[in-house]
């Protein structure tokens, strides 16, 4: 069994509930943690997705346990089950916010590379430039046509072995952007970049699609990248297969 959830500030509480959440990404997941608590060292059994909107935040959360109700007097939480009737040929329209990433071995090693930085250093060779802003014509349209092939490619690539069939036509990748997270209890800044999609799917394989809602897309998982949200309708709350 799995549980999706809502987790919204009470409505008399807004300011306070997003005042309390301006620390940053990885914040937030240590904050989430206290709907689930656990022995420490217990493996991450949720996902979830910050969502603002208009001066609106909300968390959704996929997660393998009921959240806990807890002393939390700016947030509430509404949950359901999990269970997507789902079948081969089910269209669905998509949102994702990932981790977008390519791993380049070198001296045995591999290692994680953003696929947009990746991109634009193939295209800066036959100019032998070393920096994207030195291009003779530099255009930000031609950066975004960058950051939208490179990324569509990357979750195209990937959509096969989740179960699913994706049409590029209709993916539209936006807030691209990178960000420098301080992880504490580790003594190092973690630089990572995320990438907002949305588009159009058909299920091919109800198993292995149903395995990329529980557990995600991508890399950065703690820093909430990775859940799938899926709709037949408009209504992402109520309208989750």
């Amino acid at each position: 069994m799995m549980y999706f959830s809502l987790i919204t500030p009470i409505p008399d509480h807004v300011r306070e509930a997003i005042h309390q959440r301006l620390q940053g990404p990885y914040a937030d997941h240590q904050w989430l943690w206290n709907w689930f608590p656990a022995d420490r060292g217990t493996p991450r059994d949720f996902l979830f997705r910050r969502y603002e909107h208009e001066g609106q935040l909300r968390y959704y959360v996929v997660s393998h346990r009921p959240p806990m109700a807890q002393r939390q007097d700016a947030w509430q939480v509404q949950t359901r089950d999990y269970a997507p009737q789902l079948k081969e040929g089910t269209r669905l329209h998509f949102e994702l916010r990932a981790n977008p990433t390519v791993r380049h071995g070198h001296s045995g090693q591999s290692k994680r590379h953003d696929v947009v930085m990746n991109a634009k250093k193939k295209l800066l060779v036959p100019h032998r430039l070393a920096r994207w802003q030195d291009r003779p014509d530099p255009d930000d349209s031609t950066l975004q046509d960058v950051i939208q092939s490179a990324c569509t490619q990357w979750l195209q690539r990937r959509s096969e072995r989740l179960g699913f069939a994706l049409n590029p036509d209709t993916v539209v990748v936006q807030a691209y952007a990178t960000h420098q997270e301080r992880q504490h209890h580790k003594d190092r800044n973690l630089q990572f970049s995320t990438a907002d999609f949305t588009g159009e799917l058909t299920v091919t394989n109800v198993q292995d699609f149903h395995q990329a809602l529980m557990t995600g897309i991508g890399s950065a998982k703690a820093f909430g990248c990775g859940l799938l949200l899926v709709r037949r309708s408009s209504s992402l709350e109520t309208e989750t297969p």
